[in-house]
């Protein structure tokens, strides 16, 4: 089959010359003058695409290649074709050229495989891979670590198929070469089995620094004892770390908040010299921030050289972590001002802390940032407008916002009932539900808490006991404590105490404070001594530490006139050392 050039890549139209036909005369004279390149001219030019990624230029040189008819008796230009085509991403002409040579050895099958794996196409990396072994070619190392690397993106079978390539790795005498050993490393980590990979990079006779950062990133993922074990042992064995080591330990730290681990880590960071690196830095600021130190987070920020787009998103919400909301608005104007452009994570961030604050002038600003700056149709972005404006009390700019989303999950549907619940509009709220079930979008455990919660604003007991008994048998969720003490609170407006009494009495678990709290209020509200007492009791017997329950039980006590009952309840706060909260109003 004859090796032909792919489709014509379009060009940009070049400004039309002062005489055309001298200059294409004098192209012409000078072409049949000039002798074609010899192969290693080509393979050079070959070798700088692939470099560079560009398409245009792999197809010119296929196009240059046609003529004097090298590609069809060397395998070796094949090849280098081969590689730029799958480095630019042209992964159909790639294929195609394939398909089309009359000879293939074993590099060329590699490196399509190897550009398959790395354009985000594992699963026709493996069938080429299986192509080859039909073929009759047996694979080199580099095939087989393209194809343990593309099946740990593959899920369900994909760690099946890992360990049948490393056994076969095995049979043809690669059991030495570590690059194999870190592609069925990162198979294992990819696919959750940490106890295996553990066991296999113990058995192992040989590691590098790859090694240990592929089961240290394994453990990072959910840090616990073991992660932190492997990194002292990694310190003590080990050749050496880099940079990657502590951006990854710094990271599962900060998902612990473990603050004495994480000085420990920094102190060995300053010796090592990996402190400039700013992937190493904003790793630290992450870490300071999870364990909320304000000002060691900032100190660590400021020592960065090179702040990126992550630094700034960083320090920001670390600082709305710190429960410093205005100082992460500032940080957005501090880091345009630097020349650093925001991304959609450094939006929701300031759109977040403006609706903690609920401040709405500032929220609006940030949207228009949003607009001008940034990708308006983020979801991240767009869910975090709508509860902006929601808990601003703009329920119409929360309506536009998520009228205007393309594409609307089910967080986005869960924000958008709940902001008409908190705004008193529980009727609305539900025809939002509704209208979610119509388009197909099923509800999660946190949805159904938001309709319970708009039933309990809007007094609506029968659809409250609809949408109720309706999670299991329709929805497939098992109610939680929220969704009963959403009930309770629903019983408790309405008056109903022996109802909301007998629902606590069903609850296929042990009931936690805050369905007790739910029944203590609503006790408080309609007078009822008695089952407020129990319901404070049972509380206190769960948490007493909380001053909410000693605040309901007093306040009941009071209402009910029992002057010295509600003084015995302030007495035994202050006995336990419990502090009552400070008020704060939700708007400014």
């Amino acid at each position: 089959m004859p090796l032909r050039a792919p489709p014509t890549i379009p060009r940009p139209p070049l400004p039309a010359p002062a005489k055309p036909r001298c200059f294409h005369a004098a192209i012409h004279h000078q072409q049949q003058q000039q002798p074609p390149l010899p192969s290693c001219s080509y393979a050079d030019l070959l070798q700088r695409s692939a470099a560079t990624g560009d398409p245009r230029l792999a197809a010119s040189l296929h196009a240059a290649l046609l003529k004097p008819s090298l590609l069809a008796s060397d395998l070796f230009l094949c090849n280098h074709l081969l590689i730029a085509y799958f480095k630019s991403r042209l992964h159909h002409h790639g294929l195609r050229l394939l398909d089309e040579m009359p000879h293939r050895n074993v590099v060329s099958w590699s490196a399509a495989i190897a550009g398959l794996t790395q354009g985000d196409r594992p699963r026709e990396a493996l069938a080429l891979f299986r192509r080859m072994r039909l073929a009759g070619c047996p694979p080199n190392e580099f095939a087989l670590v393209s194809a343990l690397n593309a099946s740990s993106f593959v899920s369900g079978a994909g760690i099946g198929r890992a360990r049948q390539f490393y056994a076969l790795a095995v049979q043809l005498g690669f059991d030495s070469n570590v690059f194999l050993l870190n592609a069925l490393l990162a198979a294992m980590v990819r696919h959750g089995q940490l106890g295996d990979a553990v066991q296999l990079f113990d058995g192992s006779r040989v590691r590098d620094i790859v090694s240990w950062n592929t089961l240290l990133a394994g453990f990072a993922r959910h840090w616990c004892v073991q992660g932190w074990i492997l990194w002292r042992r990694m310190a003590r064995e080990a050749n050496g770390v880099d940079g990657f080591s502590f951006s990854t330990v710094l990271s599962g730290l900060a998902a612990s908040a473990s603050l004495e681990n994480g000085l420990q880590v920094h102190a060995q960071l300053i010796k090592s010299g990996f402190g400039n690196d700013v992937y190493v830095g904003n790793s630290l600021v992450e870490m300071y921030m999870k364990n909320k130190c304000l000002a060691y987070g900032t100190r660590a920020f400021t020592e960065i050289r090179h702040r990126d787009v992550v630094s700034w998103t960083e320090i920001a919400a670390g600082c709305l972590h710190c429960g410093e909301p205005a100082k992460a608005i500032r940080i957005l104007t501090d880091m345009m001002l630097d020349g650093v452009m925001p991304n959609n994570f450094t939006f929701a961030t300031a759109v977040n802390a403006c609706a903690v604050l609920t401040n709405l002038d500032e929220g609006r600003k940030v949207h228009g940032y949003v607009i001008k700056l940034g990708d308006t149709s983020d979801i991240g972005v767009n869910n975090a407008l709508i509860d902006m404006y929601s808990k601003c009390g703009s329920v119409s700019c929360a309506c536009k916002v998520f009228q205007s989303m393309p594409q609307r999950p089910v967080i986005s549907w869960t924000a958008m009932v709940m902001g008409f619940a908190r705004n008193g509009r529980a009727r609305e709220a539900l025809e939002v539900f509704d209208d979610m079930l119509l388009k197909s979008v099923a509800p999660n455990s946190v949805t159904l808490i938001c309709v319970l919660y708009a039933c309990g604003q809007g007094g609506f007991i029968d659809e409250g006991w609809i949408y109720f008994n309706a999670m299991k048998d329709k929805f497939g969720i098992e109610p939680g404590e929220d969704h009963y003490a959403c009930m309770v609170d629903l019983l408790r407006k309405a008056g109903h105490i022996e109802e909301a009494e007998k629902l606590i009495s069903r609850m296929p678990f042990r009931p936690g404070v805050l369905v007790w709290q739910a029944l203590l209020g609503a006790c408080h509200l309609h007078g009822n001594e008695a089952a407020g007492k129990r319901a404070a009791a049972n509380a206190l017997a769960l948490e007493k530490e909380d001053p909410s329950t000693y605040m309901l039980l007093s306040n009941m006590l009071a209402g009910r006139h029992s002057w010295d009952c509600a003084g015995r309840a302030r007495e035994l706060m202050v006995d336990t050392k419990v502090l009552k909260l400070p008020g704060s109003t939700w708007f400014q």
